[in-house]
């Protein structure tokens, strides 16, 4: 039995559906494959350091897929056609990582090793440590291309990698929720606030790393004295 929608039925409304929901699943299948693969290259690159090297400099990795919501709301933000080849072209972060590493000169220490590797293309590098935004950001985002083989063949799935410190990512998760609170209208006087947060995380990286490389440096041999 079907129940007649205008020119269509329930029945064939439910198969479309359904088939809508299983191609964006498809679409969306191809992005966690890439993500895997790059965390894949991470998680290796982590536990050499862990096990064959006396400093690791990854604090922490994590990773997520978008949303379809969260798609179909930047789709309409950015007023680009709603089908697949053109969210596939323009937008790169369906699929992110996040690595949250100790001092500043790590962040571009893991972005070298990670893009050196010749299965992976780097096709954009946004630089907010060397250039921040103007609220304060920084981080240094890399978007890569990984090739995923499916039963279909072969597939370059865009990944976004972002490599900031730990003050980076603190200030950034603080500044996400001042903007979720405010519904992106901000009050300047917290704007202010979060661009000096910005500037002391910043003095506070640069004097962690002055310590931890003076905790590292060789250490002069003593002098022999001869009476």
């Amino acid at each position: 039995m079907t129940i007649p929608l205008g020119d269509t039925t329930f029945s064939a409304t439910v198969a479309q559906m359904r088939a809508m929901r299983d191609e964006f699943q498809r679409f969306l299948l191809e992005y966690q494959f890439g993500l895997r693969e790059v965390e894949t290259k991470i998680d290796i690159l982590r536990d050499e350091f862990l096990h064959m090297h006396d400093y690791n400099p990854i604090e922490h990795v994590s990773s997520r897929v978008k949303s379809p919501d969260s798609i179909a709301e930047k789709v309409a933000r950015k007023g680009i056609d709603a089908d697949f080849p053109s969210i596939r072209e323009n937008i790169t972060d369906v699929a992110g990582i996040r690595v949250t590493v100790s001092f500043v000169a790590d962040a571009y220490r893991l972005f070298d090793l990670l893009t050196q590797q010749d299965d992976l293309t780097v096709r954009v590098v946004k630089d907010y440590i060397a250039e921040p935004k103007s609220n304060g950001y920084k981080s240094l985002h890399a978007i890569v291309e990984v090739p995923v083989f499916l039963s279909t063949g072969r597939v370059e799935v865009p990944v976004e990698v972002q490599f900031r410190t730990i003050a980076m990512d603190f200030w950034a998760s603080l500044e996400h929720k001042i903007y979720y609170k405010f519904d992106r209208q901000v009050p300047n006087a917290l704007l202010d606030s979060l661009k000096d947060a910005a500037e002391t995380a910043a003095e506070l990286d640069a004097r962690m790393e002055r310590l931890h490389k003076e905790v590292h440096a060789p250490q002069a041999e003593p002098r022999s004295h001869h009476i």
